[in-house]
């Protein structure tokens, strides 16, 4: 099984954009996402994990 692992500060990339969960998800634990008229659901768990799905 392989595990993720989650640093205190997360390292920044120059050039790419950042955008904070809670601000997408309004507060709430899910958002949607448009793609190319596709339509993904971002979820934040109650452990603080996301997760993505179409």
């Amino acid at each position: 099984m392989i595990r993720a692992q989650t640093k205190a500060e997360p390292e920044l990339v120059p050039n790419i954009a950042v955008h904070d969960a809670r601000i997408l998800t309004s507060g709430a634990s899910t958002a949607n996402i448009v793609l190319d008229g596709q339509v993904y659901t971002l979820r934040i768990t109650r452990a603080g994990k996301l997760i993505l799905t179409k």
